[in-house]
């Protein structure tokens, strides 16, 4: 269960995912040896197969729920007549307020003493929060308040359960099949989120001819729900090798006050490789999210596009995304993951100006099969990363502070680039000003990439 999205990593996902990181000593060589043993036991199991085909079915389903449903909300809110602004806070401003309640994750975790029970738990309640919608969309009308209610019910839930989940899965896979397997988990999820996302593009044009547009992102949104519950069954029947390893410091932490928690868990971070990764992702994506909220209300309000239209070029990305990912994968085995993000984000800085030439729709198509490639190999770096550079002792709490990080970075940049658009107006020259200016952060960011370590490093 990922928690990337389609303009950030799971981490995210929301998105997406060594020495252990926080105020506790790392783990010795022994018990790494002692990892590794047990580990490569499982690795020819059936059970580890099993596994890894049932956890790659899931990241298909939940794709699929991305492409019917969370790309489609601040199209929705546009629907339902909510201006470019309010579009850009239902795609921002609910990831901030997920990230706050994902802090119960490490207290829930000890408690029920398993990461699946807490996730299957969190899936579940992401799934119902599409309900909502669909009735909202039935009744033809919706309110600001409202979309932001149910979006952080969406959010929270997928936040809550993803530090958990990258515990989880952390004691199923080996770390020798790591890259192989999340660039094949990737892949099958870009080619979910593909599929759903066109698929509710057409079912969004068949309907906007008659008049019926409101009526088919009911159908969406419902498809997105089933998506979910399926992905939550895959994921009940995925097995938990060790409910409690790797959870030694998060579980005593998990008795702690919130505040107490996230304070020691970021100390330790500054002297850790995870702490620096952290601050530069959160800094990259701050930049980054100056723009990315405001190129669906760019092309459907600016340049006019039909849903037709706006498919094509926003499926263009995710299909690159699924087709570039093996060729990813193996450059990733060839250079590492610290090198493939410093690819990544040097390509990545000077996409959004290339949004201004034209708005002639293959031309966009052109950029999107090249922003999709590079967001594909920033998100499979972040990935790797977050195995790489945390140490399994603190990976929840690290992923609950990342999670956290990104938000605040996300609705900061939201705001700042709202903030310019109603300055400059929402016009051509508006969205020119906020396009340049996240393109600038995003270099400005580059720099803090140098610090950027592996544990192994």
């Amino acid at each position: 269960m990922p928690l990337t999205s389609t303009a950030l990593p799971e981490p995210a996902p929301s998105e997406t995912p060594p020495a252990a990181p926080g105020s506790q000593e790392p783990a010795g060589q022994d018990s790494g040896r002692y990892e590794s043993r047990r580990q490569e036991s499982r690795r020819q199991s059936p059970s580890l197969r099993r596994d890894l085909l049932v956890t790659t079915a899931d990241a298909a389903a939940y794709s699929l729920m991305v492409g019917f449903g969370e790309t489609y909300l601040p199209a929705f809110a546009l629907a339902v007549g909510l201006g470019p602004v309010a579009a850009g806070m239902v795609a921002t401003v609910p990831v901030l307020v997920g990230a706050i309640m994902q802090l119960i994750t490490p207290a829930a975790v000890a408690r029920l003493g398993t990461n699946r029970g807490w996730v299957v738990t969190c899936t579940t309640v992401q799934a119902l929060s599409f309900v909502p919608f669909v009735l909202w969309a039935l009744r033809g009308s919706a309110g600001l308040v409202e979309l932001l209610i149910a979006a952080s019910i969406y959010w929270a839930a997928g936040m809550a359960g993803a530090p958990a989940w990258n515990s989880w899965l952390a004691t199923i896979v080996p770390p020798r099949i790591r890259t192989r397997l999340f660039a094949q988990r990737n892949r099958f999820g870009q080619f979910g989120t593909c599929i759903g996302f066109v698929a509710g593009g057409l079912l969004l044009r068949f309907a906007e001819h008659r008049q019926k547009a409101l009526l088919a992102f009911a159908v969406i949104f419902a498809l997105a729900a089933l998506a979910r519950l399926v992905s939550t069954a895959l994921l009940a029947a995925c097995s938990e090798p060790e409910p409690t390893a790797g959870r030694d410091v998060d579980t005593a932490r998990g008795h702690q006050p919130l505040v107490t928690q996230l304070a020691a868990t970021v100390r330790g971070m500054t002297r850790r490789p995870s702490g620096r990764l952290v601050a530069f992702l959160c800094t990259f994506v701050f930049g980054a999210q100056i723009s990315a909220p405001y190129f669906i209300p760019y092309m459907l309000r600016e340049r006019g596009f039909s849903y037709l239209a706006f498919t094509i070029v926003i499926a263009a990305s995710f299909l690159a995304k699924a087709l570039a990912l093996p060729a990813l994968g193996r450059l990733a085995s060839r250079v590492g993951s610290v090198r493939l993000l410093w690819i990544a984000g040097l390509s990545i800085t000077p996409l959004a100006l290339l949004w201004l030439p034209s708005d002639n729709v293959p031309y966009l198509v052109g950029v999107q099969v090249i922003a999709g490639t590079c967001w594909a190999a920033y998100e499979l770096a972040v990935a790797l990363l977050l195995f790489e550079a945390v140490g399994n002792q603190e990976r929840t709490g690290v992923v609950t502070v990342y999670n956290l990080g990104l938000a605040v970075a996300m609705v900061a940049g939201a705001a700042c680039g709202g903030a310019l658009l109603r300055w400059w107006g929402e016009t051509s020259t508006g969205y020119a000003a906020v396009f340049i200016v996240s393109s600038l952060l995003r270099l400005a960011s580059l720099p803090l990439l140098r610090h950027v370590r592996t544990t192994a490093s």
